[in-house]
């Protein structure tokens, strides 16, 4: 499965601030599937919704 990046967020929000959860939030709101998952090698939370499969 492949994903689209909709937004990043650095992993050192203050305490008790979760960006990246709030902007998924929105974005599913608003009917999209989105997630959030961790970058470890950036070190961020990457927003992201599954890509449009390209028909062969």
């Amino acid at each position: 499965m492949s994903a689209k990046v909709l937004e990043r967020f650095p992993a050192g929000a203050p305490r008790g601030s979760w960006p990246a959860e709030e902007y998924a939030a929105a974005r599913r709101a608003e009917g999209e599937p989105a997630t959030v998952v961790m970058d470890l090698n950036s070190d961020a939370f990457l927003v992201v919704v599954p890509a449009e499969e390209e028909a062969a």
